[in-house]
């Protein structure tokens, strides 16, 4: 499913236990999966199965008495599970963001719901403008620096010449759009106060007109901007004419007179918003006014303007830029790939070592200068931060440090055990009974560290393999990204958000998601509002940072199934509108059918099956998969519905061999003795089930189930 660039998460033999004062609770149990751009991956599983474990480790927000035994979530270069809680800021709530189940988990009781959405936007704002503009700063440096290896001085000098003035049109751009984004949001605040005091006084709710006349008047100026409104005249005249419906008494003359000029400037002010849906290329325009002309061209329209600006910066500048950037990537590229090289064969090295015999400080002192050949290897131009390289020295640090103390890890195990094993029998032979039990020893072993290491190395050594022998780039794609890029930075820079900005950001996304009559909303406290409503703020409020990750678990089981419905058309819709990519926990398989790209079964802390949505609702390999859908209700079963018998296992003591053998009439032998691995069924189907194997005997699913998709699969047929 997708290529590298898609991925936006992937998680890699993530291994989490809680301690309890009974032991140590088995939570999530080496489970992998990615996550591409655009899609919903929905997680499935019984209570206690370990898919709301896994989103909270997404999130970084796991209990205290957590343990993260192994494992890596790989997002943006990162691995969450290795970064501080400082970095994690920068992710958590802007990136990656997340909606509870509980509505009320998420949102403050005391707080107005307005100043909730507004407050995150505004601190997030400010360190994404600050993080922007030093990107941007510092991959231009880079950039000129490709561009002049193996070029004379003089070249040199002309690159240097080209980025400076790469930057300063850059700032013209920044003005311009900065400009214009103010007059715009100015428009639209101005909009809903013009349609807000209409509200209020046709009911009659209006205690002080005069207030919100003297605003209007005050901030009118505001929308005045060459590209959004270079005229404000006709709106003036209106805002002119509002005060002379007052007496001196501050009281109203004629209400009815003062509504019809409002409405009119509401009019007038909505038909600019909606004019300037097409707005100018401030980024060619940025070069035009900068290099080419102090006055513009004349233009019947801005789709004409851009054309006239683009061609200029094209054929003046950006062109033989591009080609200059071309250059560069193709030499930061092929010192990237020299660097690779010699990676590689330091990694081929220390894979060869026999590491259960070897010193423990020569080992290390190997690996340092690997982990520097390693970030060395990082293409210095790379956007997307795909890369294993980017996260290569905090996976294995803490897997080689465990590794080389286990026999001191198990001796002071060995001391806490005895200690605790002592203590607790000195109390019962004393005829006390305690409120606590000697949790089990943790036993490490180094051939399972050993073999999690190796597979560190493999993965980080078949993607040297592929990037030095055959890796294809397509340059001008890349290049054209790069400025891409470049242009994305410069915006974010540009996009300030002030309180009357996110006040105006926050009613329109209030809108987005279906809730009506927003600036009365806006002032409310989350009390006054319904179970669905208050889902639906949290959803905004997710939303307000424009993240590339939604992390939704259960967000529609406390609600109603005619709400749940409408949330989770909701959810589908902005996921569409927006490119969200969408990690979905629940434990309903009726809820995912008809939103779910792909869906991931859990069952004792293990994807036990992970495939396609039609993979899992046509073709279902697992029997606890099978026993999920024939325990969900449709219109047209007419048996009765089957129950999974007994009940998940205890998790302290996780079975030996398939944990859902007890509740399996399939079983097999081997099922009590030995985990099944993952079966490949398709290119994207696969399930853990000694079923697979090709010994195994021929079972077919449950004749009601089978029915039920030949069912399932007829109606798909008819309905096109």
């Amino acid at each position: 499913m997708g290529n590298s660039l898609d991925k936006k998460l992937s998680v890699e033999n993530l291994t989490i236990s809680f301690r309890t004062i009974n032991g140590n609770v088995q939570a999530v149990r080496g489970i992998s999966f990615d996550l591409y751009s655009g899609e919903t991956l929905c997680i499935v599983g019984e209570s206690g199965s370990g898919k709301s474990v896994t989103s909270r480790a997404i999130l970084g927000i796991l209990a205290k008495n957590a343990i993260v035994q192994g494992g890596e979530i790989f997002y943006d270069g990162k691995d969450l599970l290795k970064i501080s809680e400082d970095d994690f800021h920068k992710i958590r709530g802007d990136k990656i963001a997340m909606i509870f189940q509980d509505p009320m988990s998420s949102l403050n009781p005391i707080m107005r719901v307005g100043k909730q959405l507004t407050e995150a936007m505004i601190l997030k704002n400010k360190a994404n403008r600050r993080e922007s503009r030093t990107i941007f700063n510092s991959l231009l440096k880079s950039c000129v620096h490709y561009m002049g290896l193996n070029a004379s001085a003089e070249e040199k000098k002309e690159y240097e010449q080209k980025a400076v003035k790469f930057n300063k049109f850059e700032e013209t751009h920044l003005k311009l759009e900065k400009g214009y984004t103010n007059a715009f949001e100015a428009c639209e605040d101005l909009a809903i106060g013009v349609d807000d005091l209409i509200f209020h006084l046709e009911k009659n709710a209006s205690k002080s007109p005069i207030k919100s006349i003297n605003y209007i008047k005050k901030n009118y100026k505001n929308i005045e901007d060459t590209y959004f409104c270079n005229d404000i005249s006709e709106v003036s005249n209106l805002v002119d004419s509002l005060e002379a419906k007052m007496n001196k008494k501050n009281e109203l003359e004629n209400s009815e007179e003062l509504i019809e000029r409002l409405k009119q400037l509401s009019t007038l002010l909505h038909s600019y918003i909606k004019s300037n849906k097409v707005s100018p290329n401030f980024f060619s325009l940025g070069y035009y006014l900068t290099f080419v002309s102090e006055t513009l061209p004349s233009y019947k329209s801005y789709s004409e303007l851009n054309k006239i600006t683009l061609k200029a910066l094209d054929e003046e500048f950006m062109l033989d830029f591009i080609s200059l950037v071309e250059k560069a990537l193709i030499e930061s590229n092929k010192e990237s790939v020299a660097k690779a090289n010699l990676a590689k064969t330091k990694l081929q090295e220390i894979m060869a070592i026999d590491i259960l015999n070897a010193n423990e400080k020569e080992y290390k002192t190997k690996l340092k200068e690997l982990f520097n050949l390693v970030e060395d290897s990082i293409d210095k131009l790379d956007i997307y931060r795909t890369s294993p390289c980017y996260t290569f020295r905090t996976s294995v640090i803490d897997t080689i440090n465990n590794f080389f103390a286990v026999d001191s890890n198990t001796a002071r195990e060995e001391k806490r055990f005895n200690k605790e094993t002592n203590k607790y029998n000195k109390m019962v032979s004393k005829g006390k009974t305690p409120n606590w039990s000697v949790a089990p020893k943790i036993e490490w072993n180094k051939e399972q560290i050993k073999e999690e290491l190796f597979r560190i190395y493999t993965d980080l050594l078949n993607y040297l393999n592929y990037y030095t022998d055959n890796r294809k780039i397509n340059i001008n794609k890349e290049a054209i990204a790069m400025i891409d890029f470049f242009k994305e930075k410069a915006s974010n820079v540009a996009t300030k958000v002030t309180k009357k900005v996110a006040k105006t950001k926050a009613l329109k996304l209030l809108e987005e998601v279906g809730i009506n009559d927003p600036l009365r909303r806006f002032k409310q406290y989350p009390f006054e509002f319904s179970g669905g409503m208050r889902q639906r703020i949290v959803i905004a409020i997710a939303l307000a940072a424009n993240p590339d990750v939604l992390i939704c678990d259960e967000p529609t089981t406390a609600l109603d199934v005619t709400i749940q419905s409408q949330i989770l058309e909701l959810i589908t819709k902005l996921k569409k509108e927006r490119n969200l990519s969408i990690i979905f926990i629940t434990h309903d398989m009726g809820v995912v059918a008809n939103m779910a790209d792909r869906i991931a079964v859990m069952y004792a802390g293990k994807i036990v099956e992970i495939g396609t949505s039609e993979d899992i609702f046509y073709n279902p390999k697992h029997p606890y998969t099978w026993a999920l859908l024939s325990s969900m209700p449709d219109l047209d079963t007419k048996e009765r519905l089957e129950s999974i018998p007994g009940t998940p296992p205890n998790m302290i003591y996780p079975p030996k061999g398939d944990a859902f053998a007890a509740r399996n009439q399939y079983a097999m032998k081997i099922d009590f003795e030995k985990q099944p691995p993952m079966f490949k069924v398709s290119n994207t189907h696969y399930a853990a089930t000694w079923l697979l194997h090709p010994n195994a005997p021929k079972v077919e699913m449950p004749k009601t189930l089978k029915n039920r998709i030949e069912r399932m699969k007829e109606m798909v047929k008819e309905n096109g």
